[in-house]
């Protein structure tokens, strides 16, 4: 069941998707997904360089596609990039899937880099919901998703400041859907447990999906169709929480 009043009477509406790098990444490859279903996609992020060229393949594969260059820890550019889906039709779903990882040891972590993944996770998803919740509300309802990762759920060694971070954006999701489930706003928050089939982790090591196997890590158009379910669901079961990881990984 669609939450959007406009997809109730068969119009796609607009998805925006926050955190939009390479080609192969996750964030292009959801755009992809909604495009296919008939979306217009707005694709975020800060690298004009990787946003043209995932806008132009998208445009290539006939999706109709905007982008916009920002950052999402900033609340004006959080409304920048919500106010562009909106120019392509009522807003129907926001993807926040912005933010890096750093791994150091604890004790060589900065007060800066701590900070810098707080600012990259939990506060951009503060002010990507902050943005779009309101839209929603005059709407009737939608769709806001967000990227988690193991990292939610256990902190291991060396990875302090990103656990840190993504701990409050899970927190920050179960809050939302708490408070406006019952107003027709589906919340959810995907935790992806294990490496990703991307561009980011494969150029950082080469020969890993080799050596991970078949299926070994998350292919990304496998993790968009998730969050396509995700949006898909009727309201009477919807999810909050999905966790994916790859068939052979241990948890």
């Amino acid at each position: 069941m669609a939450t959007n009043t406009s997809e109730q009477q068969g119009a796609p509406g607009s998805v925006l998707i926050v955190g939009v790098g390479a080609s192969r990444g996750v964030g292009a490859a959801v755009a992809r997904r909604f495009a296919r279903e008939g979306h217009p996609v707005v694709i975020a992020g800060r690298s004009i360089e990787k946003l043209s060229a995932t806008a132009a393949e998208l445009e290539a594969s006939g999706a109709r596609v905007a982008m916009v260059v920002g950052d999402a820890a900033l609340a004006e550019d959080a409304k920048r990039f919500v106010a562009a889906a909106r120019a392509l039709g009522p807003l129907a779903v926001v993807v926040h899937n912005a933010g890096s990882n750093n791994p150091a040891p604890f004790l060589k972590v900065s007060e800066a880099r701590f900070e810098g993944h707080w600012r990259e996770h939990t506060l951009g998803g503060f002010h990507t919901a902050q943005a779009s919740i309101p839209v929603f509300l005059e709407q009737g309802g939608g769709t806001l998703i967000f990227t988690g990762a193991s990292g939610s759920l256990r902190g291991k060694a060396n990875f302090a400041p990103f656990a840190a971070a993504k701990a409050g954006l899970r927190a920050l999701a179960q809050s939302l859907a708490r408070e406006f489930g019952p107003q027709n706003i589906h919340v959810g928050h995907v935790i992806i447990d294990g490496g990703i089939a991307g561009d980011r982790l494969l150029t950082l090591v080469p020969g890993l999906q080799a050596q991970r196997g078949p299926d070994g890590m998350l292919e990304i158009d496998a993790i968009a169709e998730a969050y396509y379910v995700l949006h898909a669901q009727h309201r009477s079961a919807w999810t909050l929480e999905l966790d994916l990881r790859p068939w052979s990984e241990n948890f």
